[in-house]
């Protein structure tokens, strides 16, 4: 989704269009028997819940009989959409906000319905459709310290005006986006804030903790948005657009797959809130396990394979 996420996948490929290698899970729910045909090519961005979502969808749908191919951990958009444009990549789950704002360079709508209806005309020269959005979000979040927060009446970002000053930690490329520093200061116009890079989560955390930073910018599924220890602003002027998971499939395999693909898919979007995505991303990041793994098990639980 997203480019102020922290790369916590161990290994990034950075490779071109024609180094693009398949990996996965070894684990992966029996199929169903193959309904035939080419596989279809799921790929990932570089970051956990990505992988993981990817996952759900390839496992998901290789239940049904679709064979699959993934291509995970690919990095960013600048790498992948080339390659999705071009029908090489199949089947890419997105982060609608960020996919129109960095993906197409575009002002996104401000509610979830809008942006599926702007995205999908966005990917639509290109030959890409958009399937269901899911309820679940991974987008910028702000967070505090629990106690400051307490302390001070902090609620909202605008209720940052009340501190001396405001320290925020993020990863370089937080500096120039809207919906990360640049919106505290162009859009909150706040004059006491300032920003300290940080490209990794683990640094800000500690700097937060000691106090050098004053607040952190997590993604949403990020367990430290559910932590107590911690307080999440609201982002009240709306600097932070909807980031829903959705579907982004080669019409060519939408047109070809028909309504039970796209049922098969829609039904794990519909399962999907921001509180179950936080949870999957726990277990592969905090507890070390294994995203395929991860993503079989709650399927399962979900009654989806």
């Amino acid at each position: 989704m997203r480019w102020t996420r922290s790369l916590r996948v161990a290994a990034v490929l950075a490779v071109g269009a024609l180094g693009l290698t398949a990996c996965g899970g070894s684990d992966a729910p029996a199929a169903a028997p193959s309904k035939g045909g080419s596989p279809i090519v799921v790929a990932s961005f570089n970051f956990t819940d990505s992988q993981i979502l990817a996952e759900l969808y390839a496992q998901a749908l290789e239940a049904k009989g679709y064979p699959i191919t993934r291509k995970l951990n690919l990095g960013t958009r600048e790498l992948i959409y080339p390659e999705l444009k071009k029908g090489d990549l199949q089947f890419l789950p997105e982060y609608q906000g960020a996919a129109i704002q960095t993906g197409f360079s575009g002002t996104p709508q401000k509610d979830a319905a809008g942006e599926h209806t702007q995205l999908s005309g966005l990917f639509a020269p290109f030959n890409v459709g958009l399937l269901n959005f899911a309820p679940a979000e991974n987008k910028n979040t702000f967070i505090v310290k629990s106690d400051l927060a307490k302390q001070k009446g902090l609620t909202k970002l605008s209720d940052l005006k009340k501190l001396d000053k405001f320290v925020l930690g993020g990863g370089p490329e937080c500096a120039t986006r809207i919906p990360c520093f640049k919106g505290l200061t162009d859009v909150y116009k706040l004059t006491n804030a300032s920003f300290k890079a940080i490209q990794t989560e683990g640094p800000r955390l500690e700097q937060l903790k000691s106090g050098v930073l004053t607040g952190m910018v997590v993604d949403s599924v990020d367990p430290l948005a559910g932590d107590p220890a911690y307080t999440v602003l609201t982002d009240d002027l709306g600097i932070v657009p909807t980031e829903n998971i959705v579907p982004a499939v080669s019409k060519t395999v939408l047109d070809a797959r028909g309504a039970d693909f796209a049922a098969a898919v829609n039904a794990v979007s519909a399962k999907l809130t921001t509180d179950e995505l936080r949870g999957l991303d726990k277990s592969v990041d905090s507890d070390g396990q294994n995203p395929a793994d991860v993503a079989k098990d709650w399927l399962s639980k979900q009654g989806l394979v």
